[in-house]
C-alpha cells in the first residue's frame, strides 16, 4: 500500500491502553472491505460512531480537497442513504489466514 494511504495511530489513542480498534476500511477492487469487531453491547453506538465519522470526514475534505464543508457533509449522507436505500448490498466474509493480514 502506498505510504500516501496509511494512517497513523493518533498519540492519544496509543496512549489509552482500553482503546478499542472498531473497524478498518479499504476501497478495494473497486468495491469496500473492511474489518470489523462489534465490541459495542448496544449497536447504537456504531450509528453513532459513523456519524462522528462522517462529520470528521467532512471536515477532512474541506481541509485536503477545498470542499465546502458543510456541502461535504451532505454528499457523505448522501452516499449513506444511497446504500442503505440499496437492495443489492450484501456481506461477504473472507476466510481468516491463521497469519492474518499485514495491515
Amino acid at each position: 500500500m502506498s505510504a500516501e494511504f496509511e494512517l497513523t495511530v493518533p498519540d492519544s489513542v496509543a496512549a489509552d491502553e482500553n482503546a478499542i480498534e472498531l473497524l478498518r476500511m479499504w476501497w478495494s477492487k473497486e468495491e469496500p472491505v473492511m474489518s470489523v469487531k462489534p465490541a459495542f453491547h448496544d449497536p447504537i453506538k456504531f450509528g453513532e460512531l459513523l456519524a462522528y465519522a462522517a462529520r470528521h470526514m467532512a471536515h477532512g475534505y474541506a481541509v485536503r480537497h477545498g470542499h465546502n464543508e458543510t456541502a461535504a457533509y451532505h454528499r457523505i449522507l448522501e452516499g449513506l442513504s444511497n446504500v442503505i436505500k440499496a437492495d443489492n448490498v450484501r456481506t461477504v466474509a473472507e476466510p481468516v489466514s491463521p497469519e492474518g493480514g499485514n495491515a
